[in-house]
C-alpha cells in the first residue's frame, strides 16, 4: 500500500521557462536553445547541484567554458526568478492528498541558490513532510546513494513509496531500490494521475 508520495521539483511541481529567460539576456532563440540543451546536463551544472559550487563559481566555470556568452550566463543566473512557472493545480491536489493521510516528500537535484530562489513562497513547501535536495547531501540523481539516503533519513519503506519524476533514468534508479515510479511526461498527465489517486488511491 502506498503511504508516501515523493516528488521531484523541476518539471513536476514547477515548470521552467528557461528558453525565454535565456533570450531575455539577449541571446537569439537558436543560441538559447543550443546552450540550454547543453547546460543542464553539463558536469559543471551537476557539480553545482551536488552542492560543490556556489553561484559565483558556477557562473565563472560556465563562462570559461562558453566565453562567447559569459555575460548572458551571468545575467541568466543572477535573475533566477525569471524562470519558474507555478503549477497551482498540482499543489492543490498535493494538499488534498496530504489531508487524506499521505506523507509528502521532495527528492530533487538542485543547487541551494536556485532551489531557494525558485521555491520562494511556493505553497507546496507547507505540505512537505521531508525534503532531500541534492545540495544538502552532495549526492545527485540518478545515483543510487541519494535514494538510499532518502529512505534512511525519513525511515521510509520502499514498497510504500511512489516517486514522481520527469526523467526515466531517475525513475529507474528509484525502482532499483524498490521505489515504484511514475514518469511525468506532461503537466496534464501528472494532474490526471493525482486526481485518480485522490479518487481511487495509488
Amino acid at each position: 500500500m502506498i503511504k508516501n508520495l515523493i516528488f521531484d521539483v523541476g518539471n513536476v511541481l514547477l515548470e521552467y521557462r528557461w528558453l525565454e529567460a535565456l533570450m531575455e539576456t539577449g541571446l537569439t532563440s537558436e543560441q538559447a536553445r543550443d546552450f540550454g540543451s547543453k547546460m543542464f546536463d553539463d558536469e559543471i551544472w551537476i557539480d553545482s547541484d551536488a552542492g560543490n559550487l556556489d553561484v559565483d563559481s558556477l557562473i565563472e566555470k560556465l563562462g570559461e567554458k562558453y566565453p562567447d556568452i559569459k555575460d548572458n550566463i551571468a545575467e541568466f543566473l543572477r535573475k533566477p526568478e525569471r524562470m519558474p512557472i507555478h503549477r497551482q493545480e498540482i499543489w492543490d491536489k498535493i494538499r488534498i492528498l496530504k489531508n487524506k493521510g499521505y506523507k509528502i516528500y521532495l527528492l530533487s537535484n538542485y543547487s541551494e541558490y536556485l532551489f531557494q530562489a525558485h521555491t520562494k513562497g511556493c505553497q507546496f513547501l507547507e505540505d512537505v513532510d521531508g525534503a532531500l535536495v541534492s545540495y544538502m547531501v552532495h549526492q545527485v540523481k540518478p545515483n543510487r546513494d541519494i535514494y538510499e539516503t532518502l529512505l534512511e533519513r525519513f525511515n521510509l519503506i520502499p514498497e510504500e513509496c511512489l516517486f514522481f519524476d520527469d526523467r526515466q533514468d531517475n525513475i529507474k534508479a528509484g525502482e532499483a531500490v524498490g521505489i515504484k515510479g511514475f514518469v511525468v511526461e506532461s503537466r496534464a498527465m501528472l494532474d490526471a494521475k493525482l486526481l485518480d489517486g485522490i479518487d481511487n488511491g495509488f
